[in-house]
């Protein structure tokens, strides 16, 4: 009883500390006025229903797998309407903004003989590093380019008003006139029909959150893979394999290096946590070549405690918008993770007395989502000690911890790119510094959270380059797949807790 009697403590007070993160984002929403509410009442709809889960559960009151779906549903379809109110409501704010700048720009042309014309691009001025003396800064890039590339804005798409030398390039503000992703396609076509495949044209935002057109040589594009990390990719694939025969080893309680004649006994093993890594693979590489985007070698990073961590997958090219990153992103750790939960529910359709492998209750007390989906297959049999499983258990298992791990919002990973294509780079850096944090906090009692932290800094720690069009957003179905994949990387990751798990009626 104290146990119980602490934890449903716990979970009051992490339901009061929502309820106080939804009343703070309700103030800081108020002053945006309609905006701001929408996009709160977004916030509430994801929120709702664990709000409601974990405040009925602190009650006493447990609800069932199949009213909890039926609760993420609803969120997630109140999402979906309540984002299309909030584009409408936006679009429908731009346009008044739009027809006084236009307007004011119209005031301005009578101003003198001289601007009688429509403002064309000969009004773009150059900033200057010493205004007393009217000395420009010199911009890198060649005179004539310069001029053809100023030729291509209009009032009717990007009114430029500014150009600024960034890189080797030229950073050009000014006022957007128009849908993002119709006013990027427009000045793309006209950037390629003057000056071919020499420059790349990025519509992103600034750090006042105000569009700007970026112009870069196309030689700062993405380079392909090189032969030395052709070689390292090789490598890497060959280390997986060996780790992944001696996971199987370690799982039927010997080592594989030791005894490589066994390998009949660890290859169906090995040949599951393949079948999930294989199906990431093949997933994201179909939507990249829908998309024409490059990608290249997956450089696996091998584990000998689950086989692999996944893998590392470069762009070879930019990416036209965040929907091409969401969708690439997503596709990965979907089919991965959708092999490892068939999987998983197979095995454990498949279990009986006498299967393969013994396990004790305790171990489905390591995940609420493996927890919850055993106990719906399984029932009664999760009571004792001992409970004998299907060899598929275990593989989707390992499956779903290697999805999940890559679905952490960190920096490269699948995750991160889902993040930083839904809420943008400035989100996604925050969420990838919480996630350290958290595995910061978690190694302290599980190891593999550590050696997970390293593997993220040294080599995932960075976020995706900026797309092409980084200011159209994923459409709001997009997201909610999003978060629900998030939400399910929590899922399998978190542990059960003991009294929940004896709620289930899961070990003794």
């Amino acid at each position: 009883m104290p146990i119980v009697a602490s934890e449903n403590t716990a979970t009051i007070a992490l339901v009061l500390v929502a309820l106080g993160i939804l009343g703070w984002g309700f103030y800081r929403a108020r002053p945006f006025g309609k905006l701001g509410i929408l996009a709160w009442l977004q916030s509430v709809a994801l929120m709702s229903p664990w709000l409601l889960f974990f405040g009925l559960f602190a009650a006493g009151i447990y609800l069932n797998l199949v009213a909890v779906l039926l609760l993420l549903v609803a969120s997630t379809g109140l999402y979906i309407y309540l984002g299309r109110q909030l584009r409408k409501a936006a679009s429908d704010a731009v346009l008044p903004r739009q027809d006084v700048a236009e307007v004011n720009s119209q005031s301005d042309a009578f101003s003198t003989p001289e601007s009688q014309r429509p403002p064309g691009p000969e009004t773009i001025k150059i900033v200057t590093s010493s205004p007393a003396n009217n000395e420009s800064e010199i911009i890198p890039v060649p005179v004539e380019d310069l001029k053809a590339i100023k030729g291509i804005f209009g009032i009717d798409t990007f009114f430029a008003t500014e150009t600024i030398p960034y890189q080797d390039g030229v950073i050009l503000k000014g006022n957007l006139r128009g849908d993002p992703e119709q006013v990027h396609s427009r000045l793309t076509a006209s950037l390629e029909e003057r000056l071919n495949d020499r420059y790349r044209l990025f519509l992103v935002e600034n750090q006042d959150d105000k569009p700007v057109v970026i112009i870069l040589p196309s030689s700062n594009d993405p380079q392909p893979t090189t032969v030395s990390q052709k070689i390292l990719a090789v490598v890497l694939l060959l280390a997986t394999i060996a780790t992944s025969l001696e996971t199987g080893g370690l799982l039927l309680g010997f080592d594989f290096f030791n005894s490589p004649a066994r390998y009949l006994e660890v290859l169906p093993i090995a040949a599951g946590i393949w079948a999930v890594l294989g199906s990431g693979e093949i997933a994201r590489r179909v939507l990249a070549n829908q998309y024409k985007v490059g990608l290249s070698w997956p450089f696996f990073i091998p584990t000998l405690q689950i086989g692999c961590f996944g893998a590392i997958d470069r762009f070879e090219s930019l990416l036209p918008n965040r929907k091409v990153l969401f969708d690439i992103a997503f596709a990965g750790s979907a089919a991965g993770g959708i092999v490892s939960v068939l999987m998983l529910v197979t095995g454990l359709l498949l279990s009986h007395p006498g299967s393969l492998f013994q396990i004790p209750a305790e171990f489905f007390k390591g995940s609420v989502l493996v927890g919850t989906l055993a106990k719906v297959v399984l029932g009664s049999a999760l009571q004792q000690q001992i409970v004998d499983v299907h060899p598929l258990v275990v593989i989707g298992w390992l499956g779903l911890v290697i999805t999940a791990i890559n679905l952490m919002p960190a920096g490269q990973l699948d995750g991160g790119r889902i993040v930083q294509a839904i809420y943008g780079r400035k989100i996604a850096s925050r969420t990838t510094l919480a996630t350290f944090v958290v595995l910061a906090i978690v190694s302290l009692v599980n190891p593999l959270a550590l050696y997970w932290a390293i593997v993220i800094l040294i080599l995932q720690r960075n976020l995706e380059r900026p797309s092409l069009n980084e200011l159209t957003e994923p459409d709001d179905a997009r997201a909610a797949l999003g978060l629900l994949a998030l939400f399910l990387m929590i899922a399998a990751l978190l542990p059960l807790t003991p009294a929940l798990a004896g709620r289930l009626g899961i070990g003794n």
